[in-house]
């Protein structure tokens, strides 16, 4: 009797701890797929808002942090977030609309919870004050979830450029 009853006690305490131990680790791994979906809703977010109001859009995406910064064709732009509102500002007075698409090809890379890795091609009509800029390239960016938002904790634009020599993949 008593060894059935420590053959009960044991079995008790190792479902318990199995019990214990899977529920942990499936709250403590990130969701991949729901972290996906919300930083690719996110993204569809910033190319409707932006292409709606404006250069001053950003406001809002941009991580309001020392650790913010933005680069563009390997050159840092914005070391911080206060150069960030700097550069809107000359944004707004010189831009009169933009259209900003994501391609489909876009790639999230969930790390954490509340950080992923995004790259995707992009393309931007601009209308200037003094003109019109139709661009386009390949951006990437680490997305932060904070303050109860996705945010861009960095990013970084690189362009095509005429000039720019065209690589092909080589053939198997």
């Amino acid at each position: 009797m008593r060894r059935r009853l420590s053959s009960s006690v044991c079995f008790a305490i190792l479902f318990c701890a199995s019990v214990r131990l899977a529920f942990g680790q499936a709250h403590a791994q990130p969701n991949a797929k729901a972290v996906e979906v919300a930083v690719r809703s996110f993204m569809q977010t910033v190319a409707r808002d932006v292409t709606h109001d404006g250069p001053a859009a950003w406001r809002g995406f941009f991580l309001n942090s020392p650790v913010f910064y933005m680069a563009v064709d390997g050159h840092l732009v914005f070391a911080n977030r206060a150069a960030a509102d700097k550069g809107i500002d000359e944004a707004i007075a010189n831009i009169k609309h933009i259209d900003l698409t994501w391609g489909n090809e876009m790639r999230i890379d969930p790390l954490t919870p509340t950080l992923a890795v995004v790259a995707t091609p992009w393309h931007e009509v601009r209308k200037l004050k003094s003109g019109r800029a139709d661009d386009s390239g390949f951006f990437t960016a680490l997305v932060e979830f904070k303050d109860g938002r996705w945010q861009f904790r960095n990013l970084h634009w690189s362009q095509v450029h005429a000039t720019a020599p065209v690589v092909k993949p080589a053939s198997k």
